[in-house]
């Protein structure tokens, strides 16, 4: 059984997967990867092989060595290392599940599987369900991205009645615009102490009003210092300083979306504000051209100040 656990708030990075020119893994990063969010990010909570770690252009035996390596390298250094398991096929999250535990994470999520799609929010937890059962003792969150999933089912709707059959059962990574919906998830997990964990980025302040625990996202990589501070002063009842950090980062994300912004420049911007060698994505995607990737970057620096300098093995732009 899944003992109790700390409530999970705060700031969580989506972690970028680092990749080799000739798109291998790259594990030697993940140290120093762990190092730059503790000592310049302020942040100390990871989601690994989440849409930003490309998990499902991975094979699960590459998502076990990140898997693994993330939570070696962050042991005693980082608070939770959460990893993201789910498969289009029981079997296969089962699997990573499992490994999970043998490697030291601190809980797992879950995404719908998108091919054969639940149509009914018992039948997607009836999956949930199987998953948690090969990890019993690690807390298990509902990551739900309808955009990439196609699943629209409401979470508050999967979540109901959750508690009788998933024990382990802790909360929702919420990546959607229904704020309606994420209100009446935060509604549900109270009374459980679950944490309700807010995805789109850019509008994280509306989810804090409406009762959001945390966030989990990929801008937090490198803006996590700039949106800790905005949390704080929403804790603190300093409602203008957050919305002028908020606003601040809808400007950054409407410019960025101009030029093309998406995964792989998100990757690219990593690399840049960082001075990891991330690499490239991995096939499908591709990285944006380096006139574009540094219009943004520039844009960046005027939130987060100048970033390291880079050299030619930090940013793969062609040209």
């Amino acid at each position: 059984m899944c003992p109790a656990s700390e409530k999970l708030t705060g700031l969580v990075a989506a972690t970028f997967t680092p990749l080799t020119s000739q798109g291998e893994l790259n594990l030697a990063v993940i140290g120093p990867y762990v190092d730059y969010l503790v000592e310049k990010q302020n942040v100390r909570s990871v989601f690994v092989n989440g849409t930003t770690g490309e998990g499902f252009s991975l094979t699960l035996q590459e998502r076990k060595d990140l898997a693994a390596e993330w939570c070696k390298q962050g042991k005693g250094k980082l608070n939770q290392v959460i990893i993201h398991v789910g498969c289009l096929n029981v079997k296969d999250s089962q699997e990573l599940a499992r490994h999970a535990v043998l490697a030291g994470a601190n809980a797992i999520a879950v995404i719908a599987p998108f091919f054969f799609k639940p149509r009914k929010a018992e039948v997607l937890q009836m999956f949930l369900k199987e998953v948690a059962s090969a990890a019993p003792q690690l807390p298990l969150y509902y990551y739900h991205l309808p955009s990439m999933t196609g699943v629209t089912l409401n979470a508050q709707e999967v979540m109901d009645g959750i508690e009788k059959n998933i024990p382990s059962f802790r909360g929702v990574k919420f990546s959607a615009l229904d704020l309606r919906d994420m209100g009446e998830c935060v509604t549900y997990c109270r009374p459980h102490s679950w944490s309700v964990l807010y995805g789109v980025d850019e509008q994280l302040l509306g989810a804090l009003v409406l009762g959001a625990d945390g966030a989990v996202g990929s801008l937090y990589n490198y803006l996590g210092q700039f949106m800790n501070d905005m949390l704080s002063e929403f804790k603190n009842g300093k409602l203008p300083s957050a919305q002028t950090h908020q606003f601040q980062v809808q400007d950054f994300i409407t410019f960025a979306n101009s030029l093309g912004f998406d995964l792989p420049m998100n990757k690219q911007l990593m690399s840049l504000c960082s001075g990891l060698a991330l690499g490239p994505p991995r096939l499908p995607l591709q990285p944006h051209s380096s006139p574009n990737v540094q219009a943004v970057f520039k844009k960046l620096q005027e939130i987060i100040g100048p970033c390291p300098k880079q050299n030619s093995a930090v940013i793969n732009c062609p040209s």
